[in-house]
């Protein structure tokens, strides 16, 4: 059982990412009535409320599903949204979307590889499983895209005004990373080559953080780091690495 700790708004990074995202986004509307997952949404509906009316953007017809494992967290219906008894077998739902966040935190390491699977076998076909955590107010956020096969990639989200290195989100790495934050380990890795690159790019700073950052995704993509940053204009600075390069060592 979670914490169950929540708030308004915690989650509105990664909603906004799942919004524009053109793989959920097929997901969504590859289907009549597509359903989607939030699981352990915690003490308070809020924030499965809120992921339902962003997706929602995407598909009006999007329905959704809170579950929690504590019963005493089940609530009545709102906003649209159903709420439910449920953990990682997902209540025998077959969803195209499940976010899980600040849940698998709570676990030991060698915990998530099961949990995935289990989350995994749940999808429906061609859907995806985003698993992450985020800090107390959502201003910086860290999450893992799978498919049914496996892990996709590892972004790192946060509010441009609020962080001073892109290190700074260690604490915030999934469970699957956030102990491989060492020497000798991929995510180490690029977390350092993140802050030099920063470094490098402090020329910007004049023009703001974001477009700081956008040099820095330049100089870590000149080093052979496949960086997306996504396009236009951005909210939030944003790393986004394939799998491959964050993978644990074993």
């Amino acid at each position: 059982m979670t914490r169950g700790t929540t708030g308004i708004n915690r989650l509105r990074r990664i909603d906004r990412w799942m919004a524009h995202d053109r793989r959920i986004a097929a997901a969504l509307t590859g289907v009549p009535e597509p359903l989607a997952v939030d699981l352990g949404y915690g003490g308070r509906p809020d924030t499965a409320v809120e992921m339902a009316s962003r997706l929602r953007t995407v598909n009006p017809r999007l329905a959704l599903v809170g579950l929690e494992i504590d019963p005493e967290r089940i609530v009545g219906p709102r906003g649209g949204v159903e709420f439910a008894l449920g953990g990682f077998e997902l209540a025998g739902l077959r969803p195209q979307l499940v976010r899980a966040f600040n849940v698998l935190r709570q676990y030991d390491e060698d915990e998530v590889a099961g949990a995935w699977a289990q989350l995994q076998s749940g999808l429906a076909p061609g859907g995806y499983l985003v698993e992450g955590t985020c800090d107390e107010i959502g201003r910086r956020v860290c999450w893992i895209l799978l498919d049914a096969q496996g892990p996709l990639e590892l972004t790192l989200c946060w509010a441009p005004a609020h962080t001073g290195r892109p290190s700074e989100l260690a604490p915030r790495l999934p469970k699957a990373l956030i102990h491989r934050n060492v020497p000798g380990e991929r995510v180490h890795d690029l977390l350092a080559l993140a802050d030099r690159c920063w470094e490098m790019a402090a020329g910007q700073e004049p023009f703001g953080p974001r477009a700081r950052w956008r040099a820095a995704a330049g100089l870590m993509r000149d080093r052979g780091v496949p960086v997306s940053c996504g396009r236009g204009r951005q909210v939030d600075n944003l790393l986004t690495v394939p799998w491959e390069f964050v993978r644990p060592n074993s």
